[in-house]
């Protein structure tokens, strides 16, 4: 690095990564249960071993490419007139509210914090007209509202069929012969999810680090550098090393009862559309992703057998986080503002 880049990592700058590095952690111990619960819950793998796994294939799997940290960091709002205080308070606004729900239990999504922090923050500190809303296949519009929409449905619907096909291909297998081999399989599905959730979680970081990068002038472009994948993909799997016991227990034994075909075909489901997401730059919720599956994948064993008193404090959760992590990044700006900082 020259020594003009060295000098354009100011005390803020240094701040804002650190926020950033933050935030990976804690988006890796609160989705710690995205990639393992169903199998611990199953009882395919213990917590400890699974946690592992998750660690190193999250780890592995941020390394799958760069299309949804450019999203986040050029696709949705106005570079140009991106400060440092407005990544900071977008940071700010997300950590906050995923320390809520993660307190509360709720598998709430990280990725839709930070983008409603950066949303909120850059209304307050740049305008409305610095928002990127695109169309249905870019910007906001194509790169948010449109998956925020269709993973889950897409999530529901394809657990639910897979979940069918399988009960069927295995029509004639008893229900103890049908546990033992999926439960075996299920440490492949869970190592799958794993870096899946990787390849699309730990780029939202890469992102916000490179927006910052850029908005210091520290780089020209918003081409993400290999020591932030690595600083990334380290936060990330440290995160997740530390697990997320709340919500790990809410996705694997709350929802619906599990046996060891459920989690596979849940965790097949949501790594397969998480992974497609972010081959095309979506930086998708990866715990609406699962948590569709699940109920999908439950629903296929009658619909009472679904608690959707559950599923509805989840839906909740899904349909605050935007806009709170928005007012929360909004409120951090302000103060950031008052106190001088830009």
């Amino acid at each position: 690095m020259v020594a003009t880049e060295l000098a354009g990592f100011t005390p803020l700058l240094l701040i804002v990564i650190g926020l950033a590095v933050l935030f990976d952690y804690v988006n890796g111990f609160h989705d710690t249960a995205n990639a393992i619960a169903t199998s611990v819950a199953t009882r395919a793998l213990r917590p400890a071993y699974a946690i592992a796994m998750a660690t190193a294939f999250n780890f592995i799997g941020a390394f799958a490419g760069t299309a949804v940290a450019k999203t986040i960091g050029a696709g949705l709002v106005n570079d140009e007139s991106t400060t440092l205080a407005i990544v900071a308070a977008a940071l700010i606004g997300a950590i906050t509210w995923n320390l809520i729900t993660w307190w509360l239990g709720l598998p709430s999504s990280s990725s839709h914090a930070l983008i409603g922090g950066l949303l909120g923050a850059t209304i307050i500190g740049a305008g409305w007209s610095q928002l990127k809303w695109g169309d249905l296949t870019s910007g906001i519009i194509g790169k948010v509202i449109v998956p925020l929409v269709t993973s889950p449905m897409l999530g529901f619907a394809i657990g639910f069929g897979f979940m069918v096909l399988l009960l069927w291909i295995f029509r004639r297998a008893t229900r103890k012969v049908l546990a033992g081999r999926f439960r075996k399989l299920q440490v492949f599905s869970a190592g799958f999810m794993a870096f899946a959730h990787g390849s699309n979680d730990a780029q939202k970081t890469m992102g916000i680090i490179t927006l910052a990068l850029f908005s210091a002038g520290v780089i020209d472009t918003n081409t993400v550098p290999t020591w932030v994948i690595l600083v990334a993909a380290s936060a990330l799997s440290l995160g997740t090393a530390v697990g997320g016991w709340r919500i790990m227990k809410t996705m694997g034994q709350k929802v619906v009862d599990l046996e060891p075909v459920h989690g596979f075909a849940a965790e097949t489901t949501g790594a397969t559309i998480i992974l497609g997401a972010a081959q095309l730059g979506m930086p998708v919720s990866t715990t609406q992703v699962i948590s569709s599956a699940i109920m999908g994948v439950g629903t296929s064993k009658g619909v009472k057998h679904v608690r959707w008193g559950v599923a509805r404090d989840i839906l909740t959760a899904w349909v605050l986080t935007l806009p709170m992590a928005a007012l929360i990044g909004a409120a951090a700006w302000w103060v950031l503002d008052a106190l001088g900082i830009q």
